[in-house]
């Protein structure tokens, strides 16, 4: 799994680099996002706008993200392309998760 991390306006931005997070990289990005967040910013904003596919496992993935992360921290979710969108609204993680349109917009968006 290919990620990147930035520090922009107090806000942790990681960006995945790959099409697709399904069960083949599920556990990689685990441990690539666990890497990434182990410190940081209360707000964490991953960016999927380059992630054409998610699985179940992928799904599973980005929960457990956001439980490694804890209690003082968030982890939100921006650029979600038409397929990953509508995966998580018919799971109804758009419920658990805050979805920005575009990582501009979760930039602009910085309430608690």
């Amino acid at each position: 799994m290919m990620l990147s991390s930035t520090l922009t306006n107090g806000a942790q931005v990681v960006t995945v680099k790959a099409s697709r997070i399904d069960a083949a990289v599920a556990i990689r990005f685990k441990e690539d996002m666990r890497a990434e967040t182990d410190s940081g910013p209360a707000r964490v904003i991953l960016d999927l706008s380059r992630v054409g596919f998610i699985d179940s496992s992928g799904l599973g993935a980005i929960v457990a993200a956001m439980k490694q992360l804890g209690n003082d921290r968030r982890l939100e979710l921006a650029g979600l392309t038409p397929t990953v969108d509508k995966v998580f609204r018919l799971t109804r993680m758009d419920t658990v998760f805050r979805l920005h349109r575009t990582l501009d917009d979760a930039l602009g968006d910085d309430r608690d």
